[in-house]
C-alpha cells in the first residue's frame, strides 16, 4: 500500500484501525498542509521531485503520573493535536507520551514549550521520528495484549463498583484516541444496535475531543452486557467503561457548547 506523504507506510507494524487511517489519508499531513506537496513546477523542465514533508511528531518527558491526553492538549494548547500515545513499561507509566500535530510546522511550536509546567512538573519536549511513534505503538499494542494482569490490577480498585452501579442504558467511555469516531465507537459496538445519534463524543470550551464519549443503549440490559468490553481495545488503546446516565451525559455534552 502507497501512503500518501510517507511512501514507506508504517513500516509493517501493526497499528490501531483509526491511527492506520490516519495515516493513510489524514488531512492534515497531506494535501491541506503547507509545504505538503511533492512536486514543484520548474520550467522549461517540468515538475522536479521534493522530499516528503516531515512526520509531525514530539516526544514529551517527564509528564505528571496521572497525565490524561486533556493535559496534553491544554499543555500545547493552540496547536492541532492529532494523536496522544502513553507509554507504558511492565504496565505502569513512564511519564513519557509521543505527541502527533496537524502540521510539520507546529513542531517548532511545541518545542518551544520544553521545560514549561504541567502541573508541577516541567515537561521535556524533544523532536521525535515516525519510526519512533510506531514502534511505541507496537509496543503498546503488545503490552496490552500480552499482560492481562496489568489491567487487572490497575482495575482492581474500582471494579467492584462498576458491578454495583445502577444502569440507565448509557455507558461513559474513557481513553478514546482524539482521532477516534463515532463510526469507531460503533465498531467496537458491533455487538449492539447503535445508531451514530446515540454516540456523543464530548468536546471541550475550544471544540476539541476529550477522550471521553458517552453512548446510549436500547435499554438498561444491553448496557449492562455491554459493560464486557471494558478494557478491551481500540486501535492500541484499551478503553475504561462506566455506567452513566442521561443527567451526567447531558452534562458532559453542556459543557463543550
Amino acid at each position: 500500500m502507497f501512503y500518501r506523504g510517507y511512501p514507506d507506510g508504517p513500516d509493517g507494524r501493526e497499528m490501531g484501525a483509526k491511527r492506520q487511517r490516519m495515516v493513510d489519508q489524514g488531512p492534515s499531513f497531506y494535501g491541506n498542509s503547507p509545504g505538503s506537496s511533492f512536486m514543484y513546477n520548474t520550467p522549461p523542465y517540468g515538475y522536479v521531485s521534493q522530499p516528503p514533508p516531515p512526520f509531525p511528531v514530539v516526544r514529551l518527558r517527564g509528564l505528571p503520573f496521572d497525565c490524561t491526553e486533556t493535559d496534553v492538549a491544554e499543555f500545547f494548547r493552540g496547536l492541532d493535536i492529532v494523536d496522544v500515545l502513553f507509554v507504558h513499561k511492565g504496565g505502569k507509566f513512564t511519564g513519557e507520551a509521543f505527541c502527533v500535530l496537524g502540521y510539520p510546522l507546529q513542531v517548532d511550536f511545541a518545542l518551544q514549550k520544553n521545560r514549561q509546567n504541567m502541573g508541577r512538573r516541567y515537561v521535556e519536549v524533544f523532536r521525535s521520528k515516525r519510526q519512533d511513534y510506531y514502534k511505541a505503538i507496537a509496543n503498546e499494542v503488545s503490552e496490552s495484549r500480552g499482560s492481562p494482569r496489568r489491567n487487572i490490577s490497575r482495575a482492581k480498585s474500582y471494579d467492584e463498583g462498576k458491578d454495583l452501579a445502577e444502569h440507565t442504558g448509557v455507558l461513559r467511555l474513557r481513553g478514546l484516541p482524539f482521532s477516534a469516531g463515532k463510526d469507531d465507537i460503533m465498531e467496537f459496538f458491533k455487538d449492539f444496535v447503535l445508531s451514530e445519534d446515540s454516540i456523543h463524543i464530548t468536546m471541550n470550551s475550544e471544540g476539541r475531543p476529550t477522550g471521553e464519549a458517552f453512548v446510549e443503549f436500547a435499554n438498561a440490559e444491553d448496557s449492562k452486557a455491554a459493560m464486557a468490553k471494558d478494557r478491551m481495545t481500540l486501535g492500541s488503546r484499551y478503553i475504561e467503561l462506566f455506567p452513566s446516565s442521561i443527567e451526567e451525559l447531558d452534562e458532559a455534552v453542556s459543557r463543550g457548547r
